[in-house]
């Protein structure tokens, strides 16, 4: 329809800006649904596991080639990254003091909710933009470059987060501080916040480098299980070699047996945390409805409620 083209193409050109393919131009973006939580454990058996002897991976892939990826993947991420982590590490003494931290819970709830759709938002046209310089993403046909964002950039903010959460106090770089889950108390939603924490420590205890959540980013941002896709063999090679490229790296880094493993374990948790972040949202929004509507950025409305106001003027 001449209205979902419309869409469509302010959502490519100004949220996701992504450059559009013919065949896509009439996609209808909201027909996109979010991810269901799936089982994604080594046990489902949807990974092939490959092992290196003598610098061989694979009949189809070369060592040289998973060194160019690994690369290739961490460059993008640490181009991409909101924060250096160096900068980070230095301040997490700088918590909030008990006055601002009940200045914070005395907010409003939807004044808090507005504040957390927008610096969630701020970390995703990071993650936007990490995905589009991964090789192989932008030769995807729209909708799946599209859908893949839609159903994984959140993952990738969780993933990312570790990099600013201090384990030692529990706490995560948010607005300019580290905040305990005290600081989100007048979100309404401890249970889910408590989930947060819980996997910002559980990741962070990983001791992950930059290259390994580099790589462990683009794997899950290239599931190719979720729903919609148009070409899930394609995106299934490059998910491979992103999981090869990650073991590549891993062995490299001398990592203990079963860390892959462990990290692949971490993509349902990672699918759950959405899920939950998903039913918190609605039930924010059956409250608030105009507040959502109103004042909540385009893209988060975008990626997190499937809606879009094709009326909308976007300048630029």
């Amino acid at each position: 329809t001449p209205e979902g083209s419309k869409a469509d193409s302010a959502v490519s050109s100004f949220y996701l800006d992504i450059q559009p393919s013919p065949d896509q131009s009439g996609l209808d973006i909201n027909g996109i649904k979010p991810e269901p939580i799936c089982d994604y454990t080594p046990a489902s058996g949807f990974f092939p596991y490959c092992s290196f002897t003598n610098g061989e991976t694979s009949p189809t892939v070369s060592m040289a080639e998973l060194e160019h990826l690994a690369q290739n993947i961490s460059k993008s991420h640490l181009e991409t990254c909101q924060y250096l982590r160096e900068e980070l590490q230095q301040i997490t003494w700088q918590t909030f003091l008990q006055e601002e931290i009940e200045n914070y819970q005395n907010k409003q709830r939807e004044v808090m909710w507005q504040l957390c759709a927008i610096k969630i938002t701020e970390a995703i046209q990071y993650v936007v933009e990490f995905a589009k310089r991964i090789d192989g993403f932008m030769e995807l046909c729209q909708n799946d470059q599209i859908v893949l964002l839609k159903a994984g950039s959140l993952e990738v903010v969780f993933i990312r987060m570790c990099r600013a959460f201090d384990s030692q106090n529990n706490t995560v770089y948010f607005d300019g501080k580290y905040a305990s889950p005290d600081v989100f108390k007048s979100l309404g939603c401890e249970d889910f916040i408590s989930f947060v924490f819980e996997f910002g420590k559980s990741l962070c205890s990983m001791h992950l480098t930059e290259d390994e959540i580099a790589l462990f980013s683009a794997f899950v941002l290239m599931s190719a299980d979720r729903s919609w896709l148009q070409e899930k063999v394609k995106i299934e090679k490059l998910q491979q070699k992103i999981q090869l490229a990650l073991q590549h790296v891993l062995q490299k880094n001398h990592r203990e047996d079963g860390i892959l493993t462990k990290l692949i374990c971490k993509v349902s948790t990672l699918r759950a945390l959405c899920g939950r972040h998903t039913e918190k949202l609605m039930a924010f929004k059956a409250i608030y409805p105009d507040i959502v509507r109103l004042h909540f950025p385009p893209l988060y409305k975008e990626l997190f409620t499937s809606e879009f106001e094709p009326a909308m003027q976007i300048d630029g």
